[in-house]
């Protein structure tokens, strides 16, 4: 390869499951993988606006999506058009699984939100969580979810995310 050509991007499948079903399943950049942690950038997948009141999600807007094989947790950089920071969507989800040029995360419902000047850190979803009766069928996994969103509420409060994402 030359030193003027660039390597192609490669792509890869996310696909976000809930409750044995597929929430969403969007194409991405993988940007690394060294066999614990994987980087992709997506542009905001959803259709049209979503605004949550904290924070909006819309078209031009760019995740640098973390997952990791080993922890309960999602971490989504969430820059808009311009490249501006808006904050960190962080997704509790079962540890990543990547298979045939895609990467399935399990979503366990609890979320959190960390402003890009960490005003806000909020954990959301909570009710959804109880209602979805995993303390009840796999009350391991509910421990775990609730433990990876202390961590992350921890790390949202004490600075932020950049010793994670480094």
């Amino acid at each position: 390869m030359s030193a003027t050509s660039a390597e192609p991007a490669r792509r890869m499948e996310i696909v976000l499951v809930e409750a044995g079903r597929t929430k969403i399943r969007y194409p991405a950049e993988l940007l690394a993988d060294d066999g614990t942690r994987v980087t992709v950038r997506a542009p905001w997948a959803g259709d049209g606006v979503r605004d949550f009141g904290f924070v909006r999600f819309e078209p031009g807007d760019v995740f640098t999506e973390y997952y990791w094989r080993d922890r309960w947790y999602a971490v989504k950089e969430v820059r808009d058009a311009r490249g501006a920071l808006k904050g960190w969507y962080c997704d509790i989800t079962r540890p990543a699984a990547v298979h045939d040029g895609g990467l399935v995360v399990e979503d366990l419902d609890l979320d959190l939100w960390r402003s890009a000047d960490g005003t806000a850190v909020l954990r959301l979803d909570e009710d959804e969580f109880a209602a979805s009766g995993l303390q009840r069928t796999d009350p391991p996994a509910a421990g775990a979810a609730r433990s990876a969103l202390d961590e992350l509420e921890r790390l949202a409060r004490d600075g932020g995310f950049t010793a994670l994402l480094d």
